[in-house]
Formats: C-alpha cells, sequence, structure tokens
C-alpha cells in the first residue's frame, strides 16, 4: 500500500534532531554544540531549539564543561529487552505533557492491518476523551484520526478501506459520499491538520496530524468540547509543533 503524504515539518525536525542524537553517540567522552553544528550542518538557530527539546526529553545530558553526551532515556530505549515498555512509557509522557500545554485530551492512532487503532490517550478530568459511540475501526470516513490515516494511503488503500466499512451517518455533518469524501482527501495540503467538526460526534471537534514514520501510517490527534471549538485551530497548531518529540521516540 502506497503512501501519498509529504514530510511535514515534524518529521524534519525529527530527522534534523535524530542526526544531532546519532553525532552525540559517537562522541562518548562528549561534544560541544559548535563542533555539533559543524558535523550537522545545522545552524546555531536550528540546532538550538533541537537541543534544548533532546535534552528535556531525557535523550542528551550536557555535562559540567558544557558538552554533550547521552542520556538516560536514550539507554532505556536502547536496551532490547524493554524497549517497547520503555518507548509505550516514554510516548506516555510526551502525550500527558502535550495533553496538559494544549489544554485538550491528546490520542496516538495507527493504522495497522487495515484498520484504525487508537493506541495511546492522554486525558484528564478536565480534558475528558471523546466518547467512543461508534468504533473508530469503522468510522475514518468521520473522524479527524480516520481522515488523517486514511489521507496517507495511496487511492486504492483509501478504496479498499471504504469498501469494507460502510460510511454511515453519524450526524447531520458526516460525509458518506465516497467521491466526495476522496475529492476531500485528496485536496487536503498535507502540512495542515484534518478537521472534524462534530462529524464524529455532536459536541465534540477533533484535529489530527500525520505521525508517519518510513512506511507506517500514524496520526496525532486532539479532541475538544463544541464550547471550546474556538480553541481548535491554535490547538492544533501547538499539537503539530509538538508531534516532533513522538516521531523521534518511534525512529529511535
Amino acid at each position: 500500500m502506497a503512501l501519498t503524504h509529504e514530510p511535514t515539518a515534524p518529521y524534519h525536525s525529527a530527522q534534523d534532531a535524530l542526526r544531532v542524537l546519532e553525532t552525540v553517540a559517537r562522541h562518548s567522552t562528549g561534544v560541544t554544540d559548535a563542533v555539533l553544528a559543524r558535523l550537522t550542518g545545522l545552524g546555531t538557530q536550528r540546532l538550538t531549539p533541537l537541543l534544548r527539546m533532546l535534552r528535556r526529553e531525557g535523550y542528551v545530558e550536557q555535562t559540567a564543561d558544557g558538552a554533550y553526551v547521552t542520556g538516560a532515556a536514550l539507554s532505556r530505549l536502547g536496551s532490547a529487552q524493554s524497549h517497547e515498555e520503555a518507548l509505550r512509557e516514554k510516548l506516555q509522557q510526551t502525550l500527558d505533557e502535550l495533553r496538559d500545554s494544549v489544554g485538550a485530551a491528546v490520542y496516538i492512532s495507527r493504522y495497522i492491518d487495515g484498520e484504525v487503532r487508537v493506541t495511546q490517550c492522554a486525558e484528564g478530568p478536565a480534558t475528558p476523551a471523546v466518547h467512543e459511540w461508534v468504533d473508530f475501526r469503522s468510522s475514518a470516513h468521520a473522524s479527524a484520526v480516520g481522515k488523517s490515516l486514511l489521507g496517507q494511503l495511496d487511492v486504492n488503500g483509501r478504496r479498499d478501506h471504504l469498501a469494507r466499512h460502510k460510511m454511515a451517518r453519524l450526524t447531520s455533518r458526516t460525509i458518506t459520499n465516497e467521491r466526495q469524501l476522496l475529492s476531500r482527501l485528496d485536496a487536503h495540503p498535507p502540512t495542515v491538520p484534518v478537521l472534524d467538526l462534530q462529524e464524529y460526534a455532536v459536541g465534540t471537534v477533533c484535529a489530527a496530524v500525520p505521525i508517519t514514520a518510513g512506511s507506517s501510517v500514524g496520526c496525532l490527534a486532539l479532541s475538544l468540547p463544541v464550547e471550546h471549538a474556538h480553541r481548535l485551530r491554535q490547538a492544533a497548531d501547538r499539537l503539530n509543533k509538538g508531534a516532533a518529540p513522538l516521531l523521534l521516540s518511534l525512529a529511535i
């Protein structure tokens, strides 16, 4: 199944961060930011926020003399025995931070074996998760998560999915015409968050951005009660900017 998406800003940030991390890992006694800039080809304006993010995520640490060395989080993810558990914990930590930052419930979703699956979620008393009143696997045509994932497939992959899942009308705003949905997916810029304005559930609005690495298809999403709809676009932009640490964790 071919992908149609283009690399997004978080993807480029994660790739640059991975390059920095690999360079740090090759220097066991530490490496200065000046040497990192020379070896990676990244300017100070680009390198400084990447190093800040890598320190915050625990992937690098700074020694007393200012050099950078690999951090504890990288060591945990590098352990073959506990990689899956460590990755899940790391992703959950990042999701929790994003939830608090954007003020909304946030989700990681993947397209696995031809189905939409929400694999992790961060919610709270002030940021409740959307009520899954219709299985997300059969409502990709209506949800931001589903449309983001379908948008990353080629047209045959999209049609295959829609052939297996009837496009039911869930609210008065739900698109149920396959041609109309495919046309919207084709026209949607890959760097712009996909929105769900009460198409899946009355009373809830959602947004999703791709977090695709390699051949896997995934997205990062958020949901808000409709009374907070005025915050949706700003929250989606913040979510998009916060996707880089998740992509980096998935790439390590």
